[in-house]
C-alpha cells in the first residue's frame, strides 16, 4: 500500500517551507538510514539510495549540516532507485551528544523527534545516572522522554518494585513502563503509548534489547538480534547504524546503535530540568557563584546532609555540569582560534595585494 507523506510525519509547516523555497519541482522524502554519508531516503512509494549534491557538500559549515536520520529533504531522481539530495529542511528537534573522541564537536543522534524511548535493562545495565544523562539530552532538545525498564523477567518482583521506586525518587513526571521482550509483558501497554504520525527514537546502551523491542512492536523480524552473552549476561549489540521504520499502528520509530558514551552538549537548560530540585535549592545559596561543594551557606549541601536530595544524583549533577562547562570553554577557545586565524589570513591577503603595487 502506498503511504502518504503525513504517515512519515510530514506536516503543514514543512509544506509551507517547501513552497517558500521554490522546491515545488522536487520530490520530498525522509532520511531513514545513514551510514558514512550513504543515505536511504523513504518517499510515499519506495526507498531509494541518496547522495548529496556538490553544492550542499561544499556549503556545509560542519558535519551537522549534512543529512541525518529523521531529516526531511528535497530530492530529484537521477537513476533507478537513486536520488540526489538538494536541500535539508529545517529541523524541529535535534538529539545530539558530544562526538566520541572529539572535544568540542557534536554528533547528531537523530532529528525531528517527538519522543525518546530510553531503554534500560534491569539486570546488569540498570543505572539511574545514565538515565539522567539521556534525560538531559532529551530536555536540551525539547524531546519528551519515556523510560522503559526491560528484561523484568530476569528479576524478582520485589526487586523490580525497589528499582522503580528508586527511579521515581530521583526522576519526576516522566512515564516509566516495564516490559519483557522474552515474555512480551508490557509490550501492548507500550504500543498504546505510541501515537500515529509521531516520531520516536530508541536510546540505550548496547545489549539492552532495543532491536528485539523494535521487532516486538512491529510484529516482524525487522532487526537482527543476537543471543545473550554468557560472560556478561547481556544481549550482544547488533545495530550498527541509525534506521527509521514505520510501525503498523502508525508510529514512526528510529533505532540507534548502543551508545557507550553519552557526552552532553549545550546542556545548561537540559540540566536545569533534569535536576530541577537541585537547581531550585541553589537559588537559596548564600553566594551567587556557589559551586555547591565546600561553601558555607550552601542550600544544596544542607539538603544533601539532611537527605532531601540523593547523593548519587547530586554527584551526577556536578559531574555533568563540569562536562558542560568544559564543552562550552572548548567551543569558546576554538572560536577564538578561528577568529585569530581569520585575521591572520586577511592580513596576509592585504599585504600580498599591497606588494603588487
Amino acid at each position: 500500500m502506498i503511504m502518504k507523506l503525513e504517515d512519515l510525519g510530514y506536516n503543514i509547516d514543512l509544506e509551507n517551507y517547501r513552497k517558500d523555497q521554490g522546491f515545488d519541482s522536487f520530490e520530498v522524502g525522509r532520511v531513514i538510514s545513514e551510514h558514512k554519508e550513504r543515505y536511504i531516503v523513504k518517499t510515499t512509494d519506495k526507498e531509494r539510495e541518496g547522495e548529496i549534491i556538490g553544492n550542499l557538500r561544499y556549503s556545509a559549515n560542519d558535519r551537522s549540516d549534512f543529512p541525518a536520520v529523521g531529516d526531511w529533504v528535497a530530492i530529484s531522481e537521477y537513476d533507478d532507485d537513486k536520488v540526489l539530495i538538494h536541500s535539508v529542511f529545517p529541523r524541529k528537534t535535534i538529539l545530539e551528544r558530544q562526538a566520541v573522541g572529539k572535544q568540542g564537536e557534536k554528533q547528531i543522534i537523530a532529528t525531528n523527534i517527538d519522543f525518546a524511548i530510553i531503554v534500560q535493562a534491569v539486570d546488569r545495565d540498570f543505572n539511574i545516572n545514565r538515565i539522567e544523562r539521556y534525560l538531559t539530552i532529551c530536555y536540551t532538545s525539547n524531546v519528551k522522554p519515556i523510560i522503559i525498564l526491560n528484561k523484568i523477567d530476569l528479576v524478582e518482583e520485589i526487586e523490580l518494585k525497589k528499582m522503580i521506586a528508586n527511579v521515581e525518587d530521583r526522576i519526576k513526571q516522566v512515564p516509566i513502563l516495564t516490559i519483557s521482550n522474552e515474555t512480551l509483558i508490557g509490550i501492548d501497554k507500550l504500543k498504546e503509548n505510541i501515537i500515529k504520525g509521531k516520531t520516536y527514537c530508541l536510546l540505550g546502551s548496547s545489549g539492552v534489547g532495543k532491536s528485539t523491542l523494535l521487532n516486538n512492536l512491529s510484529g516482524k523480524e525487522l532487526m537482527k538480534t543476537n543471543t545473550i552473552s554468557s560472560s556478561t549476561n547481556r544481549g550482544r549489540h547488533v545495530t550498527t547504524h541509525r534506521e527509521l521504520l514505520v510501525l503498523d499502528n502508525g508510529g514512526i520509530l528510529i533505532d540507534n546503535p548502543g551508545m557507550r558514551e553519552i557526552g552532553i552538549v549545550d546542556s545548561a537548560d537540559g540540566l536545569e530540568i533534569t535536576f530541577e530540585t537541585i537547581v531550585k535549592l541553589s537559588e537559596e545559596c548564600k553566594f551567587n557563584d556557589c559551586t555547591h561543594t565546600t561553601e558555607i551557606g550552601c542550600a544544596v549541601l544542607s539538603a544533601l546532609e539532611s537527605g532531601e536530595i540523593d547523593k548519587s544524583s547530586y554527584e551526577n549533577y556536578l559531574k555533568m555540569g563540569r562536562e558542560n562547562d568544559h564543552y562550552e570553554s572548548t567551543i569558546a577557545e576554538r572560536r577564538k582560534k578561528d577568529k585569530s586565524f581569520g585575521k591572520m589570513v586577511n592580513k596576509a591577503i592585504k599585504n600580498k595585494n599591497k606588494n603588487k603595487y
